[in-house]
C-alpha cells in the first residue's frame, strides 16, 4: 500500500544505537517494506553520516528525515500502540510477548495512527526501565545459545511481518495518542487517590497497569471520556456517602 494514501503508519524507533553503519542498515530494511517514519532516542550529531550512507543506500532519506528524542516515551508521545522489542524474559518484562506474526495481526486490524516498534541497543537491548516505557512486548524466536540478532536483522523481520499482513482497513475510529492516553489515566489516579485507593505507595504500578491494558484496547476519544466520566463519578459517589 502507498504511504500517502495509508492514514496509518509503523514508526521505527531505535534506542540508542551504537554503530552508524547498523542505523544506515536499518533504514534499507524499513524502506524494502514501505515504511518510512524512523525516531531515535539520541543525539543525531553522535552518528558518522558517511557510514549511514554507505548501508542505507537508497534510503539515506530516512536518515534525514529522522527525528531525535531524549527519551522512548517523548519519542511515541503520538503513538495510540508502543511495542518494545526482546528477547530476555524475567520478573521484570513483560507479562506477555507477542511473536511477530501475532503482532502483525493486531497491527492490521488498528483502523487508524501510529504505531511504534522500538529496538534497543546492539549490546544490551533493552532495559527494564525503557521497556517500561513499552506498552507491549515483541519476542523474536530465535537459538536459545546464540538468540541475539543483529539490530538490522530484526527490524527487518518485523517490517517484513507488518507488510505482509497489512490490507486496507475500511473507513474507523483514530484511537488516542499515548499523551492522550496519558490524562486518562492520570484521571484514573486522582480519582482512585480520592477514594483511598492506594496506599503511600501503589500508584505507579497501578497506572502501568491500567496503560498497558487501556493502549491493547486501542481506545478512541469517545471511550477515553467515557472512561474518565466513570472513574470521576464513582469517586464523586464515594465522597457523597463519606459526607453523608
Amino acid at each position: 500500500m502507498n504511504q500517502s494514501e495509508n492514514t496509518k503508519e509503523a514508526v521505527i524507533v531505535l534506542c540508542r544505537p551504537e554503530e552508524s553503519r547498523n542505523v544506515g542498515s536499518v533504514c534499507r530494511a524499513m524502506k524494502n517494506m514501505d515504511i518510512h517514519n524512523l525516531r531515535i532516542v539520541g543525539k543525531k550529531e553522535d552518528y558518522d553520516e558517511e557510514k549511514v550512507s554507505v548501508l542505507s543506500v537508497h534510503a539515506f532519506d530516512l536518515w534525514q528525515n529522522a527525528h531525535f528524542f531524549s527519551s522512548i516515551t517523548e519519542a511515541c508521545a503520538d503513538c495510540t500502540w508502543v511495542c518494545g522489542t526482546t528477547r530476555r524474559r524475567g520478573k521484570n518484562r513483560k507479562d506477555w510477548l507477542l511473536l511477530p506474526e501475532e503482532f502483525a495481526e493486531r497491527y492490521s486490524n488498528i483502523p487508524e495512527g501510529k504505531v511504534a516498534i522500538v529496538f534497543g541497543n546492539e549490546r544490551t537491548g533493552l532495559t527494564d526501565e525503557e521497556l517500561a516505557e513499552c506498552n507491549s512486548g515483541i519476542v523474536i524466536p530465535a537459538n536459545g545459545r546464540d538468540g541475539s540478532l543483529n539490530l538490522s536483522h530484526a527490524v527487518q523481520i518485523l517490517c517484513y511481518t507488518v507488510f505482509r499482513a497489512e490490507k486496507t482497513m475500511s473507513a474507523g475510529y483514530t484511537p488516542v495518542t499515548q499523551e492522550r492516553l496519558s490524562k486518562t489515566i492520570t484521571t484514573i489516579g486522582d480519582n482512585l487517590q480520592k477514594m483511598g485507593f492506594f496506599s503511600i505507595t501503589g500508584r505507579p504500578d497501578m497506572e502501568l497497569f491500567w496503560k498497558s491494558v487501556l493502549s491493547r484496547a486501542s481506545l478512541s476519544e469517545s471511550e477515553a471520556k467515557y472512561i474518565e466520566k466513570t472513574f470521576t463519578k464513582a469517586a464523586g459517589l464515594f465522597k457523597k456517602s463519606q459526607d453523608s
